[in-house]
């Protein structure tokens, strides 16, 4: 048995480049003994699984969110694809299992397992390729690389929009429609989820990305609102909710809030979040991932309005803000950001330990800034903000820990569930229905209600309804990788392109006002002893060197099929952006 296994993640991941679809080599598995086992048939469902990813502390890295240039000039071209997601091995697996395992002898309820997760499965890779470039050829057979034609075309987008929902529906119909956190089967796919993801796909599919010369008004908004709203109350009327407190919402395992998560084991399968997050000093290395401070500034102050808000309890101008951004804030900044100065109960350090970022006063793997009168010099500068990521951070956690846990990863929670059904409710006149979502989400957060009893939600327009949404989301869903895919469906990429991404140096001050001494600000801030109003806050740049901006042209929207997979067909067609005919959109 341990052999097939073996030879099973052999075949998962070993592919072939010599055909346009990159098939997988399984001739050699035995389906015999595969599909008449259920443990052999669950270790081949496993490793598809692995298309649903882990932890990454840099999953919002393409976006606003977090500091780096990755859309350098040519980051995405013909040649390298770019946002390339080619995943036609994991599909021909997925088409060998839904032939195989009918002629195996599983038992029933096994065989629908197999049979529901893998028409789900098969819509969610589907999902990722057309997000990227708009219709690719759906091939709903395994294609066997000597025999059959692989020189296949591209079916429409909207074909593949179908075909996505047929095979969700296929899933919804067979998979149980809820695995309990106390079932064996925790982990696997179950029609909750399935009908969740068939919302979001649909969401999508009415999106702006698809839909540019009628980005609002198409008639896919009525499917998107109708299954949003159904994935919502189906969902809730199972008990699925808002964890009471958000920084729950990952690192309590197993909680109301998580529609589907990816299991985690020590030692063979753990997290790493908090290596990526989490300052240099307190990790393995320096962290892979920290906030901008264009990000900071999005997050509402605790009335749940703007900072800038003249009608808001906290209304700061822009220099008063700089000095005081960590007061009065939404509590979800507190929960997601380590900023300067800040109390950092970590595992291992002294009680009353506090985070520096300055230079000067911070360790080396910590430190971000370019003050004169440090004799130090930052090596950070490229990477760093002078802010560090706090969400889902496990402060339990000792340094030599941080690679060695297993919290289960969160791939879809219920408030993502939530956002969708508001975003769709307001684009079809259901203006109280977002509402009442966003007021859901605030309340949870923390926001004060205020005396209209509407957390800071002045929006009433349709457009203001959407842009609050947009707002929220980007707060709400923060570090785990939904950003740079929400701009691109809202067509949004104006907020990246071209526009600078900025940090935040900390300069320790005297109570005059005047700069402290290097060496006496280093001493208190050994002793902890510095609070962030000892600070005077410098607005920074990034990265300092090399490429500066991220250059995004309307044309990124859907990337291009690399010239490495059009090269062995006649059949595929470039994308019209990209020197081809084929329009990626639903017209």
């Amino acid at each position: 048995m341990k052999k097939y296994i073996l030879y099973i993640l052999i075949i998962s991941f070993t592919s072939s480049c010599k055909k346009v679809l990159d098939v997988e080599n399984i001739n050699s598995y035995s389906p015999e003994k595969v599909w008449n086992d259920p443990n052999l048939a669950n270790a081949y469902m496993a490793n598809i699984y692995s298309v649903f990813g882990n932890w990454n502390a840099g999953a919002d890295f393409r976006s606003d969110q977090l500091a780096g240039v990755p859309f350098f000039p040519d980051a995405v071209s013909i040649t390298n694809g770019g946002l390339g997601n080619w995943d036609y091995g994991r599909i021909r697996l997925i088409n060998q299992a839904l032939i195989d395992v009918e002629a195996g002898s599983l038992l029933p309820a096994d065989k629908n397992s197999i049979l529901g997760q893998a028409y789900f499965l098969r819509a969610y890779i589907y999902f990722s390729m057309v997000s990227t470039y708009g219709g690719v050829p759906y091939i709903k057979i395994p294609q066997d690389r000597y025999k059959d034609d692989l020189d296949v075309p591209r079916n429409s987008t909207k074909e593949c929009f179908d075909f996505m929902i047929q095979d969700l529906d296929q899933a919804i119909a067979i998979l149980p429609k809820r695995i309990t956190p106390s079932s064996a089967n925790w982990g696997k796919i179950d029609g909750n989820f399935a009908l969740a993801f068939k919302a979001k796909v649909l969401l999508y599919k009415a999106s702006p990305q698809f839909n540019p010369t009628n980005p609002w008004d198409n008639t896919y908004w009525a499917d998107a609102y109708s299954t949003t709203k159904l994935a919502y109350s189906t969902l809730k009327a199972q008990d699925f909710r808002l964890v009471d407190n958000y920084s729950n919402i990952a690192l309590m395992e197993k909680n109301t809030e998580v529609v589907f998560s990816v299991i985690n084991k020590f030692p063979n399968k753990t997290a790493n979040w908090d290596n990526g997050t989490r300052p240099g000093s307190l990790s393995r290395g320096p962290a892979g991932a920290t906030p901008t401070w264009n990000f900071i500034k999005s997050f509402p102050m605790k009335d749940g309005k703007r900072y800038s808000d003249p009608t808001g309890a906290y209304f700061k101008t822009e220099d008063q803000f700089l000095k005081t951004y960590w007061e009065n804030r939404d509590p979800r900044f507190d929960k997601s950001i380590l900023w300067n100065g800040k109390p950092f109960p970590v595992a291992g350090k002294v009680d009353g330990y506090r985070q520096y970022t300055g230079l000067g006063v911070a360790p080396a793997l910590d430190n971000f800034g370019v003050n004169p009168n440090s004799t130090d010099k930052s090596e950070n500068g490229n990477r760093y903000t002078g802010l560090f990521i706090a969400k889902s951070n496990r402060l339990d956690l000792k340094q030599e820990q941080v690679e060695q846990y297993d919290a289960d990863y969160v791939l879809m929670r219920f408030a993502e569930v939530m956002l969708n059904y508001a975003e769709a409710a307001n684009e079809t006149g259901n203006a109280a229905e977002a509402l009442d979502i966003l007021t859901q989400i605030r309340q949870r957060a923390g926001i004060t209600p205020g005396a209209d009893g509407k957390y800071g939600i002045t929006a009433s327009s349709r457009e203001q309804i959407r842009k609050a949404i947009m707002d929220e989301r980007n707060v709400e869903l923060c570090f785990e990788g939904h950003r740079f895919n929400d701009l691109r469906r809202w067509r949004m990429f104006s907020v990246l392109n071209n526009v600078p991404k900025y940090g935040i140096e900390a300069i320790a001050i005297l109570a005059n006002g005047s700069e402290m001494p290097i060496s006496q600000a280093a001493g208190l801030a050994t002793a902890n002893q510095l609070t962030e109003s000892d600070f005077k806050y410098v607005v920074l740049q990034i990265p300092r060197t090399g490429v500066l901006l991220n250059v995004l042209p309307d044309k990124y929207y859907f990337a291009p099929i690399s010239q490495s997979i059009l090269g062995k067909t006649k059949e595929l067609l470039q994308n019209k952006d990209w020197g081809g005919t084929f329009d990626p959109t639903l017209h």
